[in-house]
């Protein structure tokens, strides 16, 4: 796929604030363009010449301090452009606010004025484990503590058990440095919108059912919406068409 011809960046007014202590991304072996950096005439690169966005969101993805924590900055290069956080157009009978969670394009859309969207890309469920329906943000948390769900511990016991007691927000937790809490008739989903401590799994079916996000844009997302905001997380029935 190819990135949208009416795709846009944010400004740069959308950039999160800085976040403190360095939060490890490790590597990044996602999908990457092929390119090389060969020095051009005026000293661009070829992957300046072929992306000229690429500044843009080199400053969009730098690292993050907040105080607590320190995000590192991740290297666009090596990530798949669709999956970047960009406005669209993105006609809907959503109401603004609405959050629109596609799996099956890997894309998660906020629903904005005159037909918009903020589009961020995801990593979602392995096959059997996927949220489908509508529901709301029952709350929100800056770095979450985290716990395995008894499903979770029932299906991977070694790996989940020792850690039935849960882990404190930080570094290490696998929600990462923001989370959205879904909720359906007042009660808690255990589903989440969240960061990551992969930035590797966006784009990717990896997850025990919750919907990931790069730290950067789910500190964006956090900062937009508020709790009681609507979530559709469409069936294969109701996939939005590509738009890549």
């Amino acid at each position: 796929m190819t990135t949208s011809p009416f795709a846009r960046p944010v400004s740069p007014a959308d950039t999160p604030v800085p976040l403190r202590r360095l939060l490890v991304v490790g590597l990044l072996p996602l999908v990457t363009a092929a390119c090389t950096t060969t020095r051009f005439g005026g000293g661009q690169t070829a992957v300046e010449q072929s992306w000229p966005q690429r500044a843009y969101y080199t400053e969009m993805y730098s690292e993050i301090d907040d105080g607590d924590e320190i995000i590192a900055a991740l290297d666009v290069t090596k990530i798949d452009r669709q999956y970047l956080r960009q406005q669209i157009d993105y006609p809907t009978d959503e109401r603004f606010g609405t959050i629109v969670v596609d799996p099956y394009q890997r894309f998660l859309y906020l629903v904005q004025e005159n037909g918009q969207a903020m589009r961020y890309g995801i990593g979602v469920a392995k096959a059997g484990l996927e949220y489908e329906g509508d529901g709301t943000i029952g709350r929100k948390a800056r770095w979450p503590n985290w716990a395995p769900t008894l499903a979770m511990i029932e299906r991977e016991p070694e790996r989940y058990r020792p850690l039935a007691a849960g882990m404190l927000g930080g570094i290490d937790n696998p929600l990462g440095a923001r989370a959205l809490y879904l909720y359906k008739d007042g009660r808690d989903t255990l589903y989440r919108i969240h960061g990551t401590t992969e930035p590797w799994s966006i784009g990717k079916s990896v997850s025990s059912g919750c919907i990931r996000l790069f730290n950067h844009d789910i500190i964006d997302l956090h900062q937009r919406v508020q709790p009681g905001s609507k979530v559709v997380v469409l069936g294969p029935d109701r996939a939005q068409p590509g738009t890549v």
